[in-house]
Parts: structure tokens; C-alpha cells; sequence
């Protein structure tokens, strides 16, 4: 995959650029595995906003990925697809059964490649199997954190793991973000690499394409009222917060830890807050 620009006709289209979706085989998903997705503009039941700087945005369906694949499949990619609800490829696969399936996309896979699932799986690229049959050192990405759970771990564009070793019923895996953990060794994952590869390397250009994805702007909360935001008020002119830096509904920010997940800390081997940083 490769970065398209395009002409510096305006200020926005300068610095704009987007994916070439050279690797995309049809523009039309299949029907069967569309879900109809309702816009919420970040309001839950009651009406009130959870989450902010949602709304508008085109019309989308969310695609039902099979992110749970049964054991002993041939699949066969008949096409690879755009997903707008997630930054990776999706490939339509169908298997031995004449049954279709959303999966994601790896760097490997074109139309008409195999794909392997089960405990005898070929160690080859795009191939989904137990951890304990994967060699190590191998990339791996779609890691099931508990077994027969669903891939719930390395499933964005461009992104893999690495399996670094094995002892007992554990294996240890060095995530995209440094962090190195513990996986039981029985849980499933694919062997390869998260395709669109450039994803992170798109820039936007235009407030226009973010209004289309669904964000509203963002204001700073130095410049809104007291009322709004605790860094908010003030006589006018440049002024900074006047306190710890915080979010509008006062939690400390900007290196306070908010992760409450304390349950799977004793699986984290080496966290990714306390790596070395290289002297340049």
C-alpha cells in the first residue's frame, strides 16, 4: 500500500493525503454480514452525552467480523474489503461449507489465497492456529486473551506481536506498545501482520474529512467558561489553568493513571511505562 496527494490546489489539499486502496477487490460488502448502525452522537438511553465530540458524520453499516472463527477451516479469500468502523482491511472469506465470514486482513492475503484454521494448521502466513504450535519469535496478530474467548488482542492496521517465549501454560508476547505479557499458550492467533500498513502515515488536511468520520471539533478548556471546565474563567488574555491540569469533570490528567484493569496485572511481564528510551 502506498500514500496518494494530491494537488496543492488549496491550503487543506497541501498537506492532505489518504490511502491508494490499491489492495481493495470490490467496493460492494456482502448484505448477510451488514449490521445497521445507528448514529448516537455520544448520547446513551437517558439522552445525555458519554461521550463528547461525536455526531454527524456519512451513514455507515457496521460489518459482523468473525472474530471467533470455528476450528478446522479452509477458507478461501474471495475478496478484500474496506471497512469504515476500523482502521484494517477486512478479507471475505468463504470456507468448506460454502459459509461467508468477515476476518481481518493480513499483509499476505490477496484473492484467492488459503487460509488454515486449527491445531494442524500449516505455520505459514495468515494461518490461525493454537500458540503452543507457533514457533517463537514468530509475528503474530488477532491473540485471544482467554482461550475460545474471540481475538481480542492486535487487531489494528499495521499493527503485530511477537512471541518472545514459552513456559508451562503461558506465553509471553511483546505488544505493539512495548508492553510484554502472558497469553495461555492453548489461546488462538494468526501468524502475520495487520495490512494497510500506512494508515498511521494519513493526514487529514481538511477539518471537512473529520466532520465526515463522525468527530466534532474540540474546544480547550482554558477558553471555555468556569461552569464548563475547570480550567476554565478567567479576565481574559492568555492565562493557563491555574491548578493541576484536569479533565472537565475534574479527574487529574496528563500522567495521572486512570487504568483500573488490576485484575490482569500479575499477566503483565514488563510494562510499557518503563522502558529504557535511547540517548540520541
Amino acid at each position: 500500500m502506498s500514500i496518494k496527494q494530491y494537488n496543492p490546489t488549496t491550503p487543506a489539499r497541501r498537506q492532505m493525503t489518504s490511502a491508494d486502496y490499491s489492495e481493495i477487490t470490490t467496493k460492494k460488502p456482502l448484505k448477510s454480514l451488514l449490521k445497521r448502525k445507528k448514529q448516537t452522537a455520544g448520547r446513551n438511553n437517558s439522552g445525555k452525552i458519554t461521550v463528547r465530540h461525536r455526531g454527524s458524520g456519512v451513514k455507515r453499516h457496521y460489518r459482523l467480523v468473525n472474530h471467533h472463527l470455528p476450528k478446522n477451516l479452509t477458507l478461501t479469500v474471495e475478496e478484500i474489503e474496506y471497512d469504515p468502523n476500523r482502521s484494517a482491511r477486512i478479507a471475505r472469506v468463504k470456507d468448506q461449507n460454502g459459509t461467508y465470514h468477515y476476518i481481518l486482513a493480513d499483509t499476505a492475503m490477496k484473492k484467492g489465497s488459503k487460509v488454515v484454521v486449527g491445531e494442524n494448521a500449516e505455520v505459514e502466513e495468515s494461518s490461525r492456529l493454537p500458540i503452543e504450535n507457533i514457533p517463537i519469535g514468530t509475528r503474530i496478530y488477532a491473540i485471544e486473551l482467554t482461550p475460545n474467548r474471540g481475538a481480542q488482542l492486535v487487531r489494528a492496521a499495521g499493527t503485530s506481536a511477537q512471541l518472545m517465549a514459552k513456559e508451562g501454560d503461558y506465553a509471553s508476547i511483546k505488544m505493539p506498545s512495548g508492553e510484554v505479557r502472558k497469553v495461555p499458550v492453548k489461546s488462538f492467533a494468526s501468524i502475520g501482520v495487520v495490512g494497510n500498513l500506512q494508515h498511521q502515515n494519513i493526514k487529514y488536511g481538511s477539518a471537512g474529512r473529520i466532520r465526515r468520520k463522525g468527530i466534532r471539533p474540540t474546544v480547550r478548556g482554558v477558553v471555555q467558561n468556569a461552569t464548563d471546565h475547570p480550567h476554565g474563567g478567567g479576565d481574559g488574555g492568555r492565562h493557563g489553568t491555574g491548578r493541576a491540569p484536569r479533565t472537565p469533570w475534574g479527574q487529574l490528567t496528563l500522567g495521572y493513571r486512570t487504568r483500573t484493569r488490576k485484575s490482569t496485572n500479575n499477566m503483565i511481564i514488563a510494562s510499557r511505562h518503563n522502558q529504557k528510551r535511547s540517548k540520541k
